[in-house]
């Protein structure tokens, strides 16, 4: 059984995942319709990854005796200055995300709930991939600059992404 204070968290957990895929969401929509098809599929992935992300706190707060309690989701960005733009705001975001999760393990740590502790493990290597993903694109994003054939090809690759739900 989660204690109060932990519900709580993880439900704040939740609706922070959902706002996540939100966000992605409406990256994936400028994107598509800047007319660059691989950016918004890569965007359209995160958004499907963080509602799984969701989904699996959701799953498990219910499965430990809790109740799910879903809050409205606030106003995200609908455009970014270049695609460089949109990764780094993307590792920042992802950056907050780690912060949450960390906080997370620490008040699972602190209420003596080894199985959220053990549970949070998944989600704080996700988060590793998370940032070390972003990182990699923005990187290659300044090697292109304004490069129209690499933006051209970063975006041909990005399409090939394909999704993999988790739950």
């Amino acid at each position: 059984m989660l204690s109060k204070k932990l519900e709580a968290a993880l439900n704040a957990q939740i609706n922070a995942e959902f706002w996540s895929a939100y966000l992605y969401l409406s990256m994936a929509a400028y994107f598509g319709a800047d007319g660059k098809p691989g950016f918004a599929n890569w965007f359209e992935i995160q958004f499907k990854e963080e509602q799984d992300h969701a989904m699996k706190l959701f799953k498990y707060v219910i499965e430990r005796g809790g109740k799910v309690e879903l809050k409205p989701i606030a106003k995200v960005d609908k455009s970014w200055k270049s695609p460089l733009h949109a990764f780094e705001e993307t590792l920042k975001h992802e950056i907050v995300v780690t912060g949450l999760i960390n906080d997370l393990v620490a008040l699972a740590k602190e209420e003596n709930d080894y199985a959220t502790e053990s549970m949070l493990k998944w989600f704080v290597d996700e988060q590793v991939e998370e940032e070390a993903t972003a990182q990699s694109y923005i990187d290659a994003l300044k090697m292109i600059k304004d490069n129209g054939f690499g933006i051209y090809t970063l975006d041909k690759e990005l399409q090939s992404r394909s999704y993999t739900p988790l739950v």
